[in-house]
């Protein structure tokens, strides 16, 4: 442990330096058993290899051992693991050939921690613009999940990049879906994964306008509701993942991916209410583990008390241009010491400015979230220096 004390020097928008006096604050226990009440997944990020001669068109270099160690910490506290997903970088920076293994390691890690784990599939094993037809993306996708489910995982069905790009209808995607969805074992979770995420996912299911693409989503799920364990809606719209839990038949699941609102969707509105499978889950697991005890006890308050404080740094973590809150989530699992470096795979480390990452450390230390003050202080303070901050 680090023997830092006192203040630091960070940098604010204005372009000023400021001194910051660290709360020292964490109020969390080391685990915690599964909630009962939601079921929670936390999306989680994978390791780079810090020592691999790599740059930013290479294929994947992961640290195994501690990206592993990783999911521990994540079980550890009762939450699930959502792996090989967007917060894992696919798309940006890790390949199928990564992801396989990924998914391998992780399954098989989850069986012998007793932990709960889904897996992403996709048609990224596809080159871009590849694809001639929809048999093409089906086929894409039936060898991810039968790879998924081989391993002894669950899927998440995620969107995918040469569907949207190919799909000329809402019924290419009924298609698809349809024929996918039909060959598993077992129910999928579907992710619906919104231009503000992906922007080359613009007008998924069909449709620019999302009111419409909800509407074909739902028709997705309606028709092939015994294949479908629930929805992942990551639209960063409160309302619209709301207005779609109320249309979801009965005993299928809303997992919020709002990592803006995530507090509010989780509580519910006294009728109905969302589970969870969030990026944010990663970066705030000791809250988040905490709050969904309380909310096992019908605390609501104390839910309220635990969560709020965590919003703000979760919007700004995942605030424009959303595709870097990678960034955000490793640097903060970095201050944390679940990992040795700020290196990422990718070069995505370079996703967001020390000003940015100086706001991090200040809302995760006034929310309560920086397990070792003096090492997150350490460390903050070796990443200004790299930005000229002596």
């Amino acid at each position: 442990m680090s023997t830092t004390t006192g203040s630091l020097r960070l940098p604010e928008l204005d372009g000023a330096l400021r001194d910051y006096t660290p709360t020292r604050r964490f109020p969390y226990d080391d685990r915690g058993v599964p909630p009962r009440s939601r079921i929670p997944y936390a999306a989680v990020h994978v390791v780079a290899d810090p020592l691999a001669d790599t740059t930013p068109v290479s294929p994947a270099a992961v640290d195994w051992e501690t990206t592993l160690a990783f999911r521990r910490h994540i079980w550890s506290y009762g939450l699930g693991v959502a792996d090989a997903m967007d917060t894992a970088q696919r798309g940006m920076g890790l390949d199928w050939a990564a992801s396989r293994e990924l998914i391998r390691l992780s399954v098989a890690e989850a069986g012998a921690c007793g932990g709960r784990i889904v897996c992403g599939a996709q048609t990224d094993q596809l080159a871009p613009g590849s694809a001639r037809s929809l048999s093409d993306v089906v086929a894409a996708y039936t060898e991810q999940c039968e790879f998924v489910e081989k391993a002894g995982g669950r899927v998440v069905l995620m969107a995918s990049r040469e569907l949207a790009r190919i799909a000329r209808s809402p019924e290419d995607y009924l298609e698809v879906y349809h024929r996918v969805l039909g060959q598993l074992r077992e129910p999928a979770l579907i992710h619906w994964l919104g231009e503000v995420f992906d922007p080359q996912l613009k007008g998924y299911w069909g449709h620019v306008d999302l009111d419409a693409a909800m509407d074909v989503c739902v028709e997705v799920v309606r028709a092939n509701v015994s294949k479908v364990d629930g929805v992942k809606c990551s639209l960063l719209d409160q309302r619209r993942e709301v207005e779609m839990r109320s249309r979801m038949p009965e005993g299928v699941h809303m997992y919020t991916g709002d990592d803006f609102d995530y507090p509010t969707t989780i509580r519910g509105d006294g009728h109905r209410y969302s589970d969870a499978l969030l990026g944010a889950f990663d970066v705030i697991a000791p809250a988040a583990s905490a709050a969904l005890l309380a909310l096992d006890e019908g605390a609501v308050d104390h839910f309220d008390a635990i969560l709020d404080p965590t919003v703000p740094l979760a919007r700004h973590i995942f605030e424009d241009p959303t595709f870097y809150y990678k960034t955000g989530v490793v640097f903060v699992a970095f201050l944390n010491g679940h990992q040795s470096h700020f290196r990422m795979v990718g070069g995505l480390e370079s996703g967001r400015s020390a000003v940015h990452l100086a706001e991090i450390f200040r809302l995760a230390d006034q929310a309560g979230l920086l397990r070792d003050p003096d090492l997150a202080v350490d460390r903050m303070r070796a990443v200004l220096r790299l930005a000229g901050v002596d």
